[in-house]
């Protein structure tokens, strides 16, 4: 028997877990935390694991499934326990009182169904058309993604290193400075502009951004109507104090009434606690009112420790590159961005990416960057990959390892060394040896495939030859090519990809003497 007091209890207890695991999740930079630990704490993150079940099809995406169970047994618990946005909120809400001169007294509000009912309706139409982004921009998961990715993450970057160059200053070594690559302002100011609205409505009216836009929570909230257990204030005991009303930061209680909205309550359980009458109850439906105790068995998702990868481990441009001392003219021709190794096409990513930024978070060479409109329209702040800023590494799989959604899919590391994301692009104009007639090779120094080889030009240099049946499009090239504005050299992306031809090693002869060398 668990007292409907300790209800409050676990919540927070759960929550908190949640909200700091996932938080490590973005931020785990030097790869401390085990994989299993990322994938527990994102089982049960309700949209995600819907697009990566319909992608995948196996057990490990049924968390959807979980939470759609928990909701039909004890209401929206997923918006209170689980959901990294909606604990988030609770923690603005709270933060915003030591700002008042008396603590927030909630009220009951009126349900805005048509609203939210009409949002849940454009977001599920739109992700059947292929604007899966419109559900991206809307789901509290991705919310809470690149609000970590784009404000927390650099943030916690910057501290590192100005805290570390301080150390270094008298001689402490513990702490070592993180490379920060590249920041997207256009990310930045749609991830500002979303959780200023999300902050302002947590500080002023609690709950109401999950009881008025979140999509989530408009379908888990009607299936919170039919609930096995629901929260209801018993007539005979309730004496209209309006404790709990004061209390409901989703605004659902209305103690004139004696009612509660369950498509609205998050189950946040601070009305069992406030209440002094036992007015209020948490008990099967169909049952007959029992004062202070009731039986929902609850869950115990906490385990321990989180995961996620990230490093920041440096190419450097300068080895001994030369500098281009005459501006290219040229622009590069690119057809299609390139997606990430493991999204099949670019129709299959963008169809099934929410823009949570986790790929982006743990891409430890930093080239996974948020698109504008490279994708198109629909695919506004996807992840394309960047190779002004950085390259994909040749043996990494993360993106595919962390992606919820399933608009990455796993590589292991030999289908990573073949799989053709792009195809390298030469424009010998634009190249430093004919510009500026100097040696650089740089470009073919940094090919993991040897797509790019050096042969003889006008006798005494040498100049690139790109084989594109044997490139992956890793961007190694691009990003060393020393030329500018426009790149003597660069990958045009794949819009399905393909399979990339294994280069021919040339077997060196040894030489046919039986007799020791030496």
């Amino acid at each position: 028997m668990v007292r409907q007091h300790s209800l409050r209890k676990l919540r927070i207890l759960v929550s908190v877990v949640f909200l700091l695991s996932l938080s490590l999740v973005f931020l785990d930079v030097k790869e401390f935390f085990p994989v299993w630990f990322r994938e527990f704490f994102l089982f049960l993150q309700f949209a995600p694991s819907i697009l990566n079940f319909a992608t995948i099809v196996t057990w490990t995406a049924l968390g959807f499934l979980i939470v759609i169970l928990l909701t039909l047994l004890f209401g929206r618990v997923y918006c209170s326990f689980f959901c990294p946005l909606g604990v988030l909120q609770d923690v603005i809400t709270r933060f915003a009182n030591f700002f008042r001169k008396k603590k927030r007294r909630f009220r009951f509000l009126k349900a805005r169904n048509i609203l939210r009912y009409s949002i849940l309706f454009v977001v599920t139409v739109a992700a059947f058309s292929g604007f899966i982004i419109i559900l991206g921009w809307l789901d509290p998961f991705s919310i809470f993604g690149r609000f970590m990715t784009h404000i927390v993450r650099p943030a916690y970057i910057h501290t590192n290193n100005w805290v570390s160059s301080l150390l270094y200053g008298w001689n402490i070594y513990s702490l070592h400075p993180l490379e920060f690559r590249a920041y997207s302002w256009a990310s930045f100011g749609a991830v500002a502009a979303l959780m200023t609205l999300v902050v302002w409505m947590a500080a002023a009216y609690g709950r109401q951004y999950c009881n008025t836009v979140c999509p989530v929570g408009s379908l888990l909230g009607f299936l919170s109507k039919y609930s096995l257990y629901k929260i209801r204030l018993d007539h005979e005991r309730c004496n209209s104090c309006a404790l709990c009303q004061h209390a409901c930061k989703a605004g659902c209680i209305n103690s004139k009434e004696k009612t509660v909205d369950m498509s609205r309550c998050v189950a946040c359980y601070n009305c069992l606690t406030v209440c002094k009458s036992n007015g209020v109850l948490y008990q099967p439906a169909t049952g007959k009112a029992r004062a202070l105790e009731s039986d929902p068995s609850r869950r115990n998702f906490i385990a321990g420790s989180a995961s996620l990868l990230l490093a920041a481990s440096g190419f450097s441009k300068a080895l001994a590159q030369p500098q281009a001392q005459n501006p290219t003219l040229i622009p590069e021709q690119k057809e299609f961005p390139v997606s990430p190794p493991g999204s099949k096409s670019i129709e299959h990513f963008t169809s099934k990416c929410i823009a949570c930024h986790l790929c982006v978070s743990v891409c430890p060479k930093q080239v996974l960057q948020p698109s504008l409109f490279e994708y198109g329209l629909k695919g506004f702040l996807q992840p394309r990959m960047d190779y002004h800023t950085s390259y994909c590494n040749f043996d990494c799989t993360l993106c595919g390892e962390v992606c919820p959604t399933g608009a990455i899919l796993p590589l292991n590391r030999e289908q990573k060394h073949v799989e053709q994301i792009g195809k390298v692009v030469f424009i010998r104009r634009n190249c430093i040896v004919r510009t500026d007639l100097t040696d650089c090779g740089a470009c073919s120094e940094h090919c993991p495939t040897k797509a790019v080889e050096m042969v003889p030009w006008r006798r005494v240099l040498l100049i690139p030859r790109v084989h594109p049946e044997i490139c992956i499009g890793c961007g190694a090239c691009e990003f060393a090519c020393p030329t500018e504005p426009y790149k003597a050299i660069y990958v045009d992306g794949n819009k399905v990809h393909q399979i990339a031809d294994r280069p021919v090693i040339e077997e060196q002869q040894s030489p046919v003497d039986d007799d020791f060398p030496f």
